[in-house]
């Protein structure tokens, strides 16, 4: 129970498990470090261990790479709820920004529109979408897990959960092509009605004022709305169908495979509507790693969908900082820093990639040694030619443990 103003108690919004008490890490290595003499959070600390014991290989100040959507304010709304993770709750993410956002069958995000492109990806459950381009032409598709869809900016849209396979709805990842970007700078219908004069309303719609009178007073945002009905009902005429389609399956795609680990590159060679974003699907086995590498072309925005995993992120100027990430985390890499992602789990580590770029580039440390004359990698690295030598000349972007 919580108190309320007054002395007064008040259910808490959600009932809590008793927890068994979680054994935090101490801040040591070695000989250095010393145990903690005042209050801690031991359960966060928990969750961050090699933020409370750096390996030695850190070094130097790193700007804070980690977010986790639960420290997000919760946007909760009639059916659903949407809570977003921008360059205000992470700085350094200036190139994307995220929403995560959930609808239960039925409830419409209402139609609208950004400034900045939208890419989402389905993590759960079904929904409709809906858009019309600049020259009438209109989209509609019904998107489930692993689904993608991308609307180009000021394209305007709609979202709606629907009820398949016994799941109430759906939950998504929004991620847009702006670290800047704000839910509440979004281009609203009814934000807009609200806010023109009644008269001026009538005059365009060509109707009487009289007809007007249950325009909302104020935005929707997600709200309950029509039961929908068989795609082909929504399937509108206009001046027919957009021709780069809106959606793309994602988990149709066949990965690229390794020993320990699967991944899926979907930028605009294979999703040209997504002239942005690219994106891959990556899936670590326990034990693996996404190895050594960095991008050439831009920042990468990860959102992690589960499983536990950890990255070091090399800055330049002997500067390194460890982070550990789990469900629900947002991730970052400034451009062209070098990272890995290791799973530190008992589960699949599996997490998203993405780019404000329209192709997906990244450069593997272990093809760069291998496609390098021998002789001058043995000189940096003191390597046995032998080893040098079987090094892949392939890359192979997730190594065994």
């Amino acid at each position: 129970m919580i108190a309320a103003a007054g002395g007064a108690m008040m259910a808490s919004p959600a009932l809590a498990q008793t927890a068994a008490p979680v054994a935090a890490p101490l801040p040591q290595r070695g000989s250095k470090g010393a145990d903690i003499l005042g209050p801690t959070n031991d359960p966060r600390s928990a969750e961050e261990p090699f933020t409370q014991a750096p390996p030695a290989t850190d070094h130097g100040t790193m700007p804070n790479l980690k977010w986790s959507f639960s420290d997000s304010h919760m946007r909760l709304e009639e059916g659903g709820w949407a809570r977003q993770t921008t360059v205000r709750e992470l700085p350094i993410s200036k190139a994307m920004a995220g929403v995560n956002m959930r609808l239960k069958a039925g409830v419409v995000r209402e139609m609208h529109w950004h400034k900045e492109a939208e890419w989402s990806y389905m993590i759960k459950g079904k929904a409709r979408i809906t858009a019309v381009d600049q020259d009438g032409r209109t989209f509609a598709d019904d998107v489930g897990e692993g689904d993608l869809w991308y609307f180009p900016g000021g394209i305007p849209h709609s979202i709606q959960g629907l009820s398949a396979d016994g799941i109430d709805g759906c939950e998504f990842l929004l991620v847009f092509d702006d670290g800047g970007f704000s839910e509440d700078s979004t281009f609203l219908l009814t934000d807009w009605l609200a806010h023109t004069p009644r008269d001026i309303l009538a005059k365009n719609l060509g109707v009487p004022e009289s007809a007007l009178a249950k325009i909302p007073e104020k935005e929707l945002y997600i709200f309950p709305g029509p039961t929908p009905g068989p795609l082909s009902a929504d399937l509108m005429g206009g001046a027919g169908q957009i021709p780069k389609t809106f959606s793309h399956r994602m988990l149709a795609q066949e990965p690229i495979r390794t020993k320990s680990g699967r991944v899926r590159i979907t930028d605009s060679t294979v999703f040209p509507a997504s002239a942005t974003i690219a994106a891959a699907l990556v899936e670590v086995e326990p034990g693996g790693m996404r190895e050594l590498h960095w991008h050439p072309n831009g920042d990468e925005w990860q959102y992690y969908l589960s499983g536990k995993g950890r990255m070091t992120v090399f800055g330049s100027e002997s500067k390194a900082r460890t982070f550990d990430y789990q469900a629900g985390d947002v991730g970052y890499v400034p451009y062209a820093m070098g990272h890995y992602i290791e799973n530190t789990g008992d589960t699949t580590l599996t997490f998203l990639e993405m780019f404000k770029s329209p192709r997906y580039a990244d450069i593997s440390l272990n093809q760069w040694l291998a496609l390098t004359p021998h002789p001058l990698v043995q000189a940096h690295t003191g390597l046995d030619p032998r080893q040098i030598d079987a090094l892949s000349q392939t890359k192979a972007p997730v190594v065994p443990g």
